[in-house]
């Protein structure tokens, strides 16, 4: 390979890899299912809630039937916390609601059930971060996330797995163990993608029929991609931060991770809008986006579409397979009736470099909070100094100490200048070159989404990511074609589109910031190639 990064990226694909790997285990292999339990797991959330409404099953059973998935599939290591005895309380009061005053009565969501990343408070349910440092924390208040969405009939069911306050790209810095990617062959284990690695391992799996995650530079989508799920981070603003544990927070995105594109719209119709505890939220109306996924034509869904390809795209990084998989997708959109044009971002190969200065800068300010005296895991000392430094050393894992240093770097005195408000300046070119791009009052012969990869490869090796013979900087490239989209705070969702050597690899639409309906609908032409692919 040109560069060691790559042949390090590509190592878990080489032929003695490729002869191992095989389809997903399929839900009518598993023999502790019964038939019925089977078709009710199989169900999108958007199906299952029409299956409720017209009274094909209750809460209660599609609850008992996730809890009890649950139990035979701890091998995925998807939960860190059940919240089984308030779910099932939940679905009880929800079905005698349904039949005393009628679905409408139940909300959006209408009492299915759902999982939520260990980052976003549920009042009186842990939120550790997958940390040592908040291990014992219990929160005091809901999100704002988690209480729209109980407003709106979502039973949560639990807290799923993550990277260490947020911080990875494979879900394996959690004190809990790593996750495992359910498309992972019988001989070999391959990681989800993180941070969300536990929100897309529990959908892809069928533990739920959907999960919350946090999109800071991808964390959101690359899961997605890696797991053959649909993952979609709005525009930065678009959804409320408040209750959501910081991590970068000019980057911190709430985002969804489900079974379809219709599945995410329907979330998002629930969690956007203002919030008056957030002020970086956005004060605009807010669609349905539901409702505006239907608005097309059924034969020809793209027609009218401009769709851009970044030459930037082409990195080094990107496997040849990869290539191949990104250029079907352009033909088959363009056999939907969109236009396929070539764009430029000159300044999208600096993004990634600039991303691992803000990140780190804006995570080193945030966790200063976590010092053991006001809260968070607490060594003794015999001073102030040495309690903080075991504290501190204690309660972080490895991956959260390494960016804390690298921000308290760039962000001291003398570097300041040189790094982070470099970074800054490049970050802010990043937004321009797609501004440059997308269609608007003054750019009418723009695009109206990009077209990219998700991520440079498939799944990564498990067991080699834990070997240390993928090295951090490594993993860091895996995000180079999300974050640029975290940086401008636009749009962005990765679709699955293709099975390579048995492993799932998706494709990401960027749109302009706030046009998540087009997105959306984009989304929905595009996920159509890979609908038999995924289907279980």
């Amino acid at each position: 390979y040109q560069r060691r990064v790559r042949g390090e990226m590509l190592y878990c694909r080489t032929f003695r890899y490729r002869q191992k790997l095989k389809k997903r285990i399929k839900l009518s292999t598993l023999s502790y299912l019964t038939s019925r339990e089977k078709n009710l797991l199989s169900l999108s959330l958007s199906e299952a809630k029409e299956w409720l409404n017209e009274q094909k099953t209750t809460s209660m059973e599609l609850t008992e039937v996730c809890f009890k998935h649950i139990s035979h599939t701890k091998k995925y290591n998807t939960f860190i916390t059940l919240i089984q005895n308030k779910a099932l309380e939940t679905a009880s009061k929800y079905d005698k609601l349904r039949k005393e005053q009628g679905h409408k009565s139940v909300g959006k969501i209408g009492g299915v059930p759902i999982a939520i990343k260990d980052n976003f408070c549920v009042k009186d349910v842990p939120a550790t971060c997958a940390s040592n440092m908040l291990k014992d924390f219990v929160a005091p208040y809901d999100s704002t996330v988690s209480s729209r969405l109980e407003a709106e009939g979502a039973i949560i069911i639990g807290k799923t797995n993550m990277d260490e306050f947020g911080m990875g790209s494979a879900n394996t810095y959690s004190i809990y163990g790593p996750v495992k990617n359910p498309w992972s062959p019988d001989k070999e284990d391959f990681v989800p993608g993180g941070s969300s690695g536990g929100s897309a391992a529990a959908v892809a799996s069928h533990q739920v029929y959907a999960a919350v995650g946090s999109d800071t530079g991808g964390s959101v989508r690359q899961p997605g991609s890696w797991c053959g799920v649909v993952g979609f981070k709005p525009s930065y603003g678009r959804t409320s931060r408040f209750g959501l544990i910081a991590y970068a927070s000019s980057l911190d995105t709430p985002g969804v991770i489900t079974k379809t594109v219709e599945d995410a719209a329907l979330l998002l119709d629930v969690i956007a809008g203002a919030d008056i505890n957030d002020s970086t939220s956005l004060e605009l109306p807010v669609s349905s986006y539901t409702q505006n996924l239907s608005d097309t034509d059924q034969q020809q869904p793209l027609t009218g579409i401009t769709v851009g390809i970044p030459l930037e795209y082409h990195v080094n990084e990107l496997s040849q397979e990869s290539l191949s998989i990104w250029k079907e997708g352009m033909d088959y959109m363009k056999s939907l009736g969109a236009s396929i044009v070539s764009v430029s971002l000159p300044h999208t190969p600096y993004a990634l470099s600039a991303y691992y200065i803000l990140a780190p800068a804006e995570a080193s300010s945030n966790l200063a909070r976590y010092d053991g005296i006001r809260y968070g895991y607490r060594e003794d000392g015999d001073t102030i100094e040495e309690m903080l430094l075991k504290s501190r050393t204690s309660g972080f894992g490895e991956e959260v100490q390494r960016r804390i240093l690298i921000g308290s770097f760039v962000l001291s005195r003398k570097s300041y200048e040189s790094y982070y408000k470099k970074a800054q300046q490049i970050r802010r070119l990043v937004c321009e070159d797609f501004s440059a791009v997308f269609k608007g009052p003054n750019n009418p012969e723009g695009v109206d989404v990009l077209l990219t990869p998700t991520t440079p490869t498939t799944a990564l090796s498990l067991n080699e990511c834990l070997a240390g013979k993928i090295n951090p900087v490594s993993l860091y490239v895996n995000d180079v074609f999300t974050i640029p989209a975290s940086m401008a705070g636009l749009p962005a969702i990765s679709v699955p589109f293709k099975l390579d050597s048995g492993l799932p690899f998706g494709l990401q639409l960027i749109s302009k910031q706030l046009d998540e309906a087009g997105l959306l609908r984009v989304a929905k032409a595009l996920e159509t190639h890979g609908r038999t692919v995924f289907n279980l």
